[in-house]
Protein backbone atom coordinates (compact mmCIF):
# COMPACT_ATOMS: atom_id res chain seq x y z
CA UNK A 1 0.00 0.00 0.00
CA UNK A 2 1.45 3.46 -1.42
CA UNK A 3 0.33 5.21 2.29
CA UNK A 4 2.23 4.69 4.91
CA UNK A 5 -0.23 5.00 9.00
CA UNK A 6 0.84 3.71 12.13
CA UNK A 7 -2.83 2.77 13.12
CA UNK A 8 -3.49 -1.06 12.77
CA UNK A 9 -6.95 -1.26 13.25
CA UNK A 10 -10.11 -0.50 14.18
CA UNK A 11 -8.81 0.10 17.73
CA UNK A 12 -5.40 2.03 16.65
CA UNK A 13 -6.78 5.39 17.22
CA UNK A 14 -9.61 6.43 19.81
CA UNK A 15 -12.67 8.55 18.59
CA UNK A 16 -12.35 7.14 14.64
CA UNK A 17 -14.54 8.79 12.55
CA UNK A 18 -17.73 6.82 11.09
CA UNK A 19 -18.13 6.57 7.52
CA UNK A 20 -21.41 8.95 8.10
CA UNK A 21 -18.71 11.36 9.47
CA UNK A 22 -16.55 11.22 6.09
CA UNK A 23 -19.14 11.40 3.83
CA UNK A 24 -20.36 14.44 5.43
CA UNK A 25 -16.76 15.66 4.89
CA UNK A 26 -17.02 18.95 1.89
CA UNK A 27 -14.93 16.75 -0.46
CA UNK A 28 -17.07 13.63 -0.50
CA UNK A 29 -19.84 16.66 -1.63
CA UNK A 30 -21.78 14.96 -4.33
CA UNK A 31 -21.25 11.18 -3.36
CA UNK A 32 -24.25 8.96 -3.66
CA UNK A 33 -24.47 6.16 -1.26
CA UNK A 34 -26.39 3.14 -3.14
CA UNK A 35 -26.42 0.18 -0.12
CA UNK A 36 -25.24 -0.32 3.87
CA UNK A 37 -27.22 2.31 5.01
CA UNK A 38 -27.26 0.38 8.54
CA UNK A 39 -23.67 0.55 8.23
CA UNK A 40 -22.95 4.14 7.93
CA UNK A 41 -22.11 4.77 12.33
CA UNK A 42 -19.13 2.03 11.83
CA UNK A 43 -15.83 3.25 12.14
CA UNK A 44 -13.48 4.37 9.21
CA UNK A 45 -9.41 3.02 9.60
CA UNK A 46 -8.28 4.45 6.49
CA UNK A 47 -8.85 5.43 2.79
CA UNK A 48 -6.71 3.68 -0.20
CA UNK A 49 -7.37 4.15 -3.85
CA UNK A 50 -7.16 0.86 -5.40
CA UNK A 51 -8.20 -0.56 -8.70
CA UNK A 52 -6.44 -4.31 -7.90
CA UNK A 53 -9.36 -7.36 -7.79
CA UNK A 54 -7.09 -8.45 -5.20
CA UNK A 55 -6.99 -5.71 -2.57
CA UNK A 56 -8.65 -7.67 -0.19
CA UNK A 57 -5.16 -8.75 0.76
CA UNK A 58 -4.19 -5.53 1.65
CA UNK A 59 -6.49 -4.97 4.26
CA UNK A 60 -6.77 -5.06 8.02
CA UNK A 61 -10.28 -4.08 8.50
CA UNK A 62 -12.29 -0.75 7.98
CA UNK A 63 -11.17 0.79 4.92
CA UNK A 64 -12.79 2.06 2.71
CA UNK A 65 -11.56 1.84 -1.32
CA UNK A 66 -11.96 3.80 -3.68
CA UNK A 67 -11.69 3.24 -7.60
CA UNK A 68 -12.71 4.36 -11.28
CA UNK A 69 -13.81 0.84 -11.87
CA UNK A 70 -10.89 0.10 -14.47
CA UNK A 71 -10.70 -3.23 -13.50
CA UNK A 72 -14.14 -4.33 -12.58
CA UNK A 73 -15.12 -2.70 -16.04
CA UNK A 74 -13.14 -5.26 -17.75
CA UNK A 75 -14.08 -8.20 -15.44
CA UNK A 76 -16.96 -11.29 -16.04
CA UNK A 77 -20.19 -11.03 -13.84
CA UNK A 78 -18.89 -13.75 -11.59
CA UNK A 79 -15.33 -11.74 -10.65
CA UNK A 80 -16.92 -8.30 -9.82
CA UNK A 81 -19.26 -10.39 -6.94
CA UNK A 82 -16.63 -12.19 -5.76
CA UNK A 83 -14.47 -8.63 -5.60
CA UNK A 84 -17.02 -7.05 -3.63
CA UNK A 85 -17.49 -10.68 -1.20
CA UNK A 86 -13.72 -10.52 -0.81
CA UNK A 87 -13.80 -6.94 0.76
CA UNK A 88 -16.68 -8.04 2.61
CA UNK A 89 -14.76 -10.59 4.13
CA UNK A 90 -12.07 -8.80 4.87
CA UNK A 91 -13.55 -6.01 6.83
CA UNK A 92 -13.81 -3.20 4.59
CA UNK A 93 -15.87 -0.53 5.09
CA UNK A 94 -16.57 0.64 2.21
CA UNK A 95 -16.29 1.32 -1.72
CA UNK A 96 -16.28 4.31 -3.62
CA UNK A 97 -17.02 4.17 -7.18
CA UNK A 98 -16.73 7.03 -9.92
CA UNK A 99 -19.22 6.09 -12.38
CA UNK A 100 -17.65 8.71 -15.24
CA UNK A 101 -14.86 6.62 -17.55
CA UNK A 102 -15.15 2.87 -17.27
CA UNK A 103 -17.77 2.45 -15.52
CA UNK A 104 -21.41 4.45 -16.44
CA UNK A 105 -23.49 2.21 -14.22
CA UNK A 106 -22.61 0.12 -11.09
CA UNK A 107 -22.96 -3.56 -12.59
CA UNK A 108 -25.85 -5.18 -11.57
CA UNK A 109 -24.26 -7.65 -10.02
CA UNK A 110 -22.02 -5.96 -7.99
CA UNK A 111 -24.84 -3.83 -6.57
CA UNK A 112 -27.13 -6.39 -5.67
CA UNK A 113 -24.08 -8.17 -3.40
CA UNK A 114 -23.89 -5.07 -2.01
CA UNK A 115 -27.20 -4.69 -0.70
CA UNK A 116 -27.86 -8.60 0.06
CA UNK A 117 -24.49 -8.10 1.58
CA UNK A 118 -25.31 -4.75 3.60
CA UNK A 119 -22.04 -3.31 2.17
CA UNK A 120 -21.53 0.00 1.73
CA UNK A 121 -21.65 1.08 -1.99
CA UNK A 122 -21.04 4.34 -2.50
CA UNK A 123 -20.77 6.21 -6.21
CA UNK A 124 -19.94 10.06 -7.45
CA UNK A 125 -21.72 10.09 -10.98
CA UNK A 126 -19.30 13.05 -11.89
CA UNK A 127 -15.38 13.13 -12.17
CA UNK A 128 -13.39 13.89 -8.46
CA UNK A 129 -9.92 14.32 -7.79
CA UNK A 130 -9.10 11.15 -5.24
CA UNK A 131 -6.34 13.29 -3.77
CA UNK A 132 -9.03 15.75 -2.52
CA UNK A 133 -10.93 12.53 -0.87
CA UNK A 134 -8.40 11.06 0.61
CA UNK A 135 -6.44 14.05 2.13
CA UNK A 136 -9.61 15.24 3.76
CA UNK A 137 -10.52 11.39 4.75
CA UNK A 138 -7.01 10.98 6.30
CA UNK A 139 -6.88 14.25 8.02
CA UNK A 140 -9.97 13.67 9.94
CA UNK A 141 -9.09 9.98 10.76
CA UNK A 142 -5.76 11.53 12.20
CA UNK A 143 -6.69 14.28 13.60
CA UNK A 144 -9.91 12.70 15.59
CA UNK A 145 -12.71 14.91 16.86
CA UNK A 146 -12.80 15.27 21.05
CA UNK A 147 -16.12 13.95 22.71
CA UNK A 148 -17.99 16.71 23.95
CA UNK A 149 -17.76 15.87 27.82
CA UNK A 150 -13.90 16.47 27.29
CA UNK A 151 -13.55 19.62 25.12
CA UNK A 152 -12.34 21.42 28.00
CA UNK A 153 -10.46 19.35 29.16
CA UNK A 154 -6.98 20.72 28.39
CA UNK A 155 -7.88 24.40 29.34
CA UNK A 156 -9.18 23.34 32.83
CA UNK A 157 -5.63 21.27 33.61
CA UNK A 158 -3.72 24.34 31.91
CA UNK A 159 -5.84 26.85 34.40
CA UNK A 160 -4.96 24.54 37.33
CA UNK A 161 -1.06 24.68 36.95
CA UNK A 162 -1.07 27.78 36.05
CA UNK A 163 -3.20 29.17 39.23
CA UNK A 164 -1.10 26.72 41.61
CA UNK A 165 2.03 28.05 40.18
CA UNK A 166 3.70 24.88 38.82
CA UNK A 167 3.47 25.75 35.16
CA UNK A 168 6.81 26.47 34.99
CA UNK A 169 8.28 22.79 36.37
CA UNK A 170 5.67 20.77 34.35
CA UNK A 171 7.29 22.24 31.44
CA UNK A 172 11.02 21.55 32.34
CA UNK A 173 9.77 18.17 33.69
CA UNK A 174 8.50 17.46 29.99
CA UNK A 175 10.75 19.49 27.97
CA UNK A 176 13.57 20.48 30.08
CA UNK A 177 16.58 19.02 27.39
CA UNK A 178 14.88 20.45 24.35
CA UNK A 179 14.28 23.77 26.10
CA UNK A 180 18.08 24.07 27.03
CA UNK A 181 19.23 24.42 23.29
CA UNK A 182 19.51 27.07 21.31
CA UNK A 183 17.21 29.05 19.36
CA UNK A 184 16.82 27.41 16.40
CA UNK A 185 17.31 23.74 17.07
CA UNK A 186 15.08 24.08 20.03
CA UNK A 187 12.68 25.70 17.52
CA UNK A 188 12.85 22.61 15.13
CA UNK A 189 12.40 20.00 17.74
CA UNK A 190 9.98 21.52 19.36
CA UNK A 191 7.83 22.12 16.09
CA UNK A 192 8.43 18.38 14.96
CA UNK A 193 7.48 17.33 18.14
CA UNK A 194 4.31 19.17 18.41
CA UNK A 195 3.13 18.00 14.60
CA UNK A 196 4.32 14.61 15.73
CA UNK A 197 2.06 14.54 18.53
CA UNK A 198 -0.95 16.27 16.49
CA UNK A 199 -0.89 13.51 13.73
CA UNK A 200 -0.12 10.45 16.43
CA UNK A 201 3.43 10.03 15.28
CA UNK A 202 2.24 9.31 11.64
CA UNK A 203 5.92 10.53 9.76
CA UNK A 204 4.51 10.68 6.61
CA UNK A 205 1.71 13.43 7.22
CA UNK A 206 4.23 15.11 10.27
CA UNK A 207 6.69 15.24 6.85
CA UNK A 208 3.77 16.76 4.55
CA UNK A 209 3.03 18.95 7.66
CA UNK A 210 6.49 20.56 8.04
CA UNK A 211 7.55 20.32 4.69
CA UNK A 212 10.40 18.03 4.84
CA UNK A 213 11.51 14.83 3.92
CA UNK A 214 10.34 12.16 5.85
CA UNK A 215 14.47 11.16 6.72
CA UNK A 216 13.93 14.14 8.49
CA UNK A 217 11.34 13.55 10.76
CA UNK A 218 12.89 10.22 11.39
CA UNK A 219 15.84 12.06 12.41
CA UNK A 220 14.04 14.29 14.45
CA UNK A 221 12.52 11.93 16.20
CA UNK A 222 15.53 10.20 17.35
CA UNK A 223 16.83 13.38 18.36
CA UNK A 224 13.76 13.99 20.95
CA UNK A 225 13.64 10.59 21.70
CA UNK A 226 17.50 10.62 22.94
CA UNK A 227 16.40 13.91 25.18
CA UNK A 228 13.21 13.19 26.42
CA UNK A 229 13.00 9.15 26.80
CA UNK A 230 10.50 7.05 26.03
CA UNK A 231 7.43 8.88 23.90
CA UNK A 232 5.27 6.05 23.12
CA UNK A 233 3.24 6.24 26.77
CA UNK A 234 -0.31 7.72 26.25
CA UNK A 235 0.07 9.48 29.33
CA UNK A 236 3.69 10.80 28.11
CA UNK A 237 2.09 11.74 25.20
CA UNK A 238 -0.97 13.68 26.70
CA UNK A 239 1.68 15.38 29.22
CA UNK A 240 3.54 16.65 26.35
CA UNK A 241 0.55 18.16 24.43
CA UNK A 242 -0.16 19.93 27.92
CA UNK A 243 3.51 20.77 28.47
CA UNK A 244 3.52 22.23 25.05
CA UNK A 245 0.34 24.49 25.30
CA UNK A 246 1.69 26.24 28.67
CA UNK A 247 4.56 26.84 26.38
CA UNK A 248 2.81 28.86 23.74
CA UNK A 249 1.03 30.60 27.04
CA UNK A 250 4.13 31.91 28.67
CA UNK A 251 6.07 34.87 28.47
CA UNK A 252 8.66 34.17 25.87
Amino acid sequence: MSEERTAGGKEGIEGLPSLREILALPAFAGAELLSGESRLDEPVTWVHVSELMDAWRFLSGGEVLVSTGLELARATAPAREAYLRSLVEAGAQGLVLELVQWLLEVPGELLLTARLTEFPLVVFREEVRFADLTKAAHERILRPHVPSDREHWLDSLLAALVETGRSAGFMEGQLGPVLALPGRPRGILLATLEALLAYHFNIAETARKLGVRRQSIYYRLEQLEGMLGDLDEPYRRTSLVVALELLKHSPS
